[in-house]
This record gives C-alpha cells, sequence and structure tokens, in this order.
C-alpha cells in the first residue's frame, strides 16, 4: 500500500463490490495502481466478507500530481471493474458533423455499461467495444462512429460513466474456467459435452447460436456435421464471407472443394476452375434462394440455413472471386448487417476464420459466451487478445470440432430428456 499527502492533480476515490478476490479484480486494480508510479493510493476500506458466499468491498483513494495523468489511470481502473465515488453527471458535447465524434469522446467497451444523466444510471443498450455513446430521450446506445450526425449528444470524457466487469461465477462453469488458457491438450470430451449443456441452455433461453464459419469446415469434410446442426436447429444464424458459400456449394455441384475431390482427397482434373463455375451459375440465377427454388441446390450448409429461414450475412473481402450475389461487397454495410442481429446472438461458435472472428468478436457484448476453434493456437489466443475476453479457446481441426460437438449436442439432448421422463 503507498500514500501520499493530495496534489495539485486532485483525489480520486474508488470502489470494488462483489466477488472481487475470487475473480481477480482486486488483485487487477492493485496491479495498475502500483504500475503506475506517478500516482499514490490507499485502501480506505476493504470487508472481505465472512463465508465465501458473502460479497466483498473495497475502498480506495487514489491521487497524482497530474490531472491528466490521473484520468487515464481512473479510466484503466474503471474498465477493470472500479467504480468512481462521488462523481458527478456524464458530460456531453454535440457530434460537429456527420460521421464525426468530438474529439474527447469516450470510447466504449463491451462491458455492461451505464452513464449518470440527472442523478440516475442509465444502462447503455448494446455494449460494444471501440463506438461512443450517444444519450437520446432519456436513454444511452452505443453508436459506431459512421453512424453519428451532426448534433448528436456524445458522452465526453470518463465522468459519470460505470463499467461492470463480469465477475466469475462460483460453480464451476466452462466459460469461466476453461478460457484462461490456451491449450490443445485440455480435456475435450468433458469440455465439448460442457459446452453442448451451455449451447442447450442458450436455445432455451431463446437466444441465437451464431456460427461464424471460415472455407476450411467445407475443406475439411465437415460441411455435413454443420448441415446437420442448421437443420436440427442447433445453428440459428450463420455470419461468414464469400468462400464459405462457394465452396459448400461447389461440393453440392460438383463433389469438390476448391477443386479437391472431398471423397478420395485427391485433386479432381478441370478441379481449379469449379468454385469459378460454382459462382457463374450461382450469378446466372440470381443467387442461393433461386438455385435451391429451382432445384439446383438439394443439400449443404447454405441448402439448410436458407430452407430454415436463419439470419446469413456473407461479407466480402478484396479476395473474393465473383462474388456470389448475396455477398455485401460494402465493409460498412457489413457491419451494420451483422449488428442488427448481436441483441439476438446468446452464443457465439467462431470456426476456423481469423479475421471474420476478430471483425465479430469486436461486435458483441462480453456477456455472450463466444467459442474460437482452430488448429492453429495463435488464431485462437488472437480474439482474445483483440478484447474479446470472454472467449473459450479449443485447438482442434473444424471437422473434429463439429463431428465431437454433434455427438455432444446428442448426448446432452438425452440427458435432458432422460431427466424429464424420469
Amino acid at each position: 500500500m503507498s500514500s501520499a499527502s493530495p496534489s495539485p492533480g486532485g483525489v480520486r476515490r474508488i470502489e470494488l463490490r462483489g466477488h472481487i478476490l475470487d475473480s481477480g479484480i482486486f488483485n487487477r486494480v492493485l496491479g495498475i495502481l502500483t504500475d503506475h508510479e506517478r500516482a499514490a493510493y490507499v485502501i480506505e476500506e476493504f470487508d472481505s466478507g465472512r463465508t465465501k458466499d458473502d460479497p466483498s468491498y473495497a475502498r480506495l483513494s487514489v491521487d497524482a500530481a497530474d490531472a491528466a495523468y490521473l484520468d487515464e489511470l481512473i479510466d484503466k481502473l474503471r474498465e477493470s471493474g472500479a467504480e468512481v465515488i462521488d462523481e458527478g453527471d456524464a458530460a456531453v458535447e454535440p457530434a460537429p458533423a456527420d460521421g464525426v465524434l468530438p474529439d474527447d469522446f469516450y470510447a466504449t467497451t463491451n462491458f455492461p455499461t451505464e452513464v449518470r444523466e440527472n442523478g440516475i444510471w442509465i444502462p447503455v443498450d448494446n455494449p460494444e467495444m471501440d463506438c461512443a455513446i450517444v444519450l437520446d430521450d432519456g436513454g444511452a446506445i452505443t453508436v459506431p462512429g459512421y453512424d453519428i450526425k451532426r448534433g448528436d449528444c456524445v458522452v465526453v470524457g470518463h465522468q459519470g460513466v460505470k463499467v461492470t466487469v463480469p465477475q466469475r461465477a462460483r460453480r464451476k462453469a466452462v466459460f469461466e474456467f476453461m478460457a484462461s488458457a490456451v491449450s490443445s491438450e485440455k480435456p475435450r470430451h468433458a469440455l465439448l459435452g460442457e459446452l453442448a449443456r451451455e449451447l442447450l441452455a442458450v436455445r432455451a433461453s431463446g437466444k441465437r447460436i451464431l456460427l461464424v464459419g471460415g472455407p476450411a469446415i467445407i475443406h475439411t469434410g465437415a460441411g455435413p456435421y454443420l448441415a446437420e446442426l442448421i437443420r436440427d436447429g442447433y445453428i440459428t444464424a450463420i455470419f461468414a464471407g464469400n468462400a464459405l458459400a462457394v465452396h459448400d456449394i461447389e461440393s453440392q455441384f460438383f463433389g469438390t472443394s476448391l477443386g479437391v475431390n472431398l471423397e478420395d482427397a485427391f485433386p479432381a482434373e478441370e478441379g481449379h476452375v469449379h468454385h469459378l463455375r460454382t459462382v457463374n451459375r450461382l450469378r446466372a440465377v440470381g443467387g442461393i434462394r433461386n438455385a435451391i427454388d429451382r432445384g439446383m441446390l438439394r443439400e449443404g450448409v447454405m441448402y439448410e440455413a436458407y430452407r430454415k429461414d436463419i439470419p446469413v450475412v456473407l461479407c466480402g473481402s478484396i479476395r473474393d472471386d465473383g462474388p456470389i450475389p448475396e455477398v455485401i461487397t460494402d465493409i460498412v454495410e457489413c457491419q451494420r448487417a451483422m449488428r442488427h442481429y448481436v441483441p439476438e446472438i446468446g452464443m457465439a461458435l467462431m470456426v476456423c476464420t481469423l479475421l471474420h472472428s476478430v471483425a465479430v468478436g469486436n461486435l458483441l457484448p462480453a456477456t455472450c459466451k463466444t467459442v474460437s476453434v482452430d488448429i492453429n493456437p495463435a488464431s485462437v489466443t488472437k480474439l482474445t487478445d483483440r478484447g474479446s475476453i470472454q472467449t473459450l479457446g479449443i485447438v482442434m481441426d473444424a471437422s473434429s470440432f463439429l463431428r465431437e460437438l454433434t455427438l455432444a449436442i446428442q448426448a446432452a439432448h438425452a440427458e435432458t430428456t432422460g431427466a424429464g421422463a424420469g
């Protein structure tokens, strides 16, 4: 513990509440304070509770000679779950132009956030990282910079903003205890069994289960497993790129994925043009829906998704061939299309698509259970590194993951049915 007399920069008091020891919030806050050597702190009050179920409480005073330095430090402490005591309402400034924020706008996290207006704390709708907060008609919402309109009341600075960092549950749960480290040596059977039970719980709650998928799903022969999960109602939204859709439909038209036979893994004769012929056929008939209606497409991931009428958002990139008609090529419109469904999503499975996973992860609140699957451990950790700390990392290939998840869901469903019958 450090102490010092009040300095010209000012003194701020913070509070920590909840299971701050178990969740690591108290240690994180002390670590931040220790790293900022130009600031001093005093632990004015601390109560650890009398039993393991009691919440803990801590109040600390923090001061620094430099006001800007102190503001920056307080901002970091907020992001770790600290609440600032006795501060006023949030400050706002009008946006100077369409798509332009005030210079000192508050940059959001994906944690649950509140802002104080007229002495009342108001929850911010749709928490999302790297956005601004706009106050309007007694409400608050995150808005990306490009959707800001001139005159919007934008929260500036850090006063009157409260961030709640989700705390670890007492019960051993897969997303609290397995998300900390990425390893190919995790007990997969137990892990996927728990994941399947979580997925069933999310579905029962009425929330969507999102699959963010890359073309490796098709290349590795996992397409039929994904199609089955969609058909049976376990995947209820898909975000992907041009490649997943094209190679899925190529596999139905030609039995290949990127020109390789899915039956024997050997390149097909003239197979290198199969994906181009697939794109051409879809463009000729006007897209996937028309191909289904004409009887050209009778199976596969896209077939099942369109037949179930679940949200499918296909976002383009500079690498795309074609693309097929359904692909959105404007990246801002892609974000808007995905963001439209974010409030409906309760779980996101991100399978073998690094860049798309990071893009979607940036849109999801920290309360959304997120799973990142890739054969490359570095790809799995990237999502957490970019701020999606709620992510559970699993090092597996797409085919093994979707096959074993399908079996785990069937087992979990049987357990539930058996329990209900008994």
